[in-house]
């Protein structure tokens, strides 16, 4: 199944069933009298969040979406049937924005959650409303109210407890691979992943949800590279993993060339929880890994230095310690 992250879509909710203009008809009754009966009202339309889910595919193809009329009023004071509201399940963590994306409808961030987008029409007056003491046979009845429209954003941030974020090719599909059972592309190249991954990280009688970002690069603010279209899915997370290849030059400019662009973004991703992880240890002596740490704490200053653990993703090292030190972070989160 693709993924899709964002749609346009256009709702309209049922309008409501003209009243009935009709008159009682019986032998031996002369004057009967009115007894048109009102229209049914028309059916909402309603956003339903769901689990299981986690893509907008099925709103990209089919972007219009009516729900059904009330039926019209009939004799002998019938009621018409209201239309039917129409259901639109989208995954738990979509929000509901206006078209020009400036108002929040709703955030549907738990399962089961509900939204009702438009409202369907009132159903119109028969013209048993309309009979009084100077009026005993009206011929008036009304027409049902139109059901409201509007056109939706539907954008979905996806829920994970960690977000993996980092430089293209700094190996956070290996390290989703190696402690969850997803199974992402893996390549020597940059861009390898172009949408989020998920996985689910057990550990001890705990499971984590981690989210697999595509890798950002300088400027991705500005819409270079993947740009930040996928940082919306880090907002959740409870915590930040970054991902830092340890064969890079200069590390200290590599993370921070990140955290730039998480704070261009915007969203309170700068101030999450995180931990760094220096992946890649595999391809380098201890001396010179050791210096390389020690230059990247020394780009830290006087500021306060992040956690940091070093791994190899690809040749399982240091993988229990980080999976044990995520959790003792998550007690101090929690």
């Amino acid at each position: 199944m693709k993924f899709l992250d964002r749609a346009k879509i256009y709702v309209k909710a049922g309008d409501g069933g003209n009243g009935s203009a009709s008159f009682r008809r019986e032998k031996y009754i002369e004057f009967g009298g009115p007894n048109g009966g009102d229209g049914g009202r028309g059916g909402d339309v309603v956003f339903v969040a769901v689990p299981n889910v986690n893509t907008l595919i099925d709103y990209r193809y089919k972007t219009k979406y009516l729900a059904q009329r009330g039926e019209n009023g009939m004799g002998k004071m019938r009621t018409g049937a209201s239309g039917e509201t129409l259901v639109l399940p989208v995954p738990t963590g979509t929000v509901i924005l206006s078209e020009n994306e400036e108002i929040e409808y709703a955030d549907l961030n738990q399962d089961g959650m509900e939204y009702r987008a438009a409202r369907g029409g009132n159903g119109g007056w028969g013209n048993l409303h309309f009979k009084s003491p100077t009026n005993r046979a009206p011929k008036q009845a009304n027409d049902g109210l139109p059901g409201e429209e509007r056109t939706v954003v539907l954008r979905l941030k996806l829920i994970a407890d960690i977000g993996l974020v980092g430089f293209p090719n700094a190996g956070k599909s290996t390290l989703l691979s190696a402690v969850t059972s997803a199974r992402p592309k893996i390549a020597n190249y940059p861009f390898t992943t172009l949408n989020p991954q998920l996985g689910v990280m057990y550990a001890h009688n705990r499971e984590f949800v981690m989210v697999d970002l595509p890798g950002l690069i300088e400027g991705a603010h500005t819409g270079v590279g993947l740009g930040d279209q996928f940082l919306g899915h880090a907002e959740r997370t409870k915590l930040i993993l970054h991902v830092i290849d340890a064969t890079e030059p200069d590390l200290y400019a590599r993370y921070t060339a990140i955290r730039h662009e998480m704070d261009s973004y915007g969203g309170d991703l700068i101030s999450k929880p995180e931990i760094v992880i220096i992946n890649k240890i595999d391809a380098l002596s201890e001396e010179e890994l050791e210096t390389k740490i020690a230059e990247f704490k020394k780009g830290f200053g006087r500021k306060k230095k992040p956690q940091i653990l070093t791994i190899s993703a690809a040749g399982q090292i240091g993988i229990n310690e980080m999976i044990s030190a995520i959790e003792q972070k998550f007690l101090g989160i929690e």
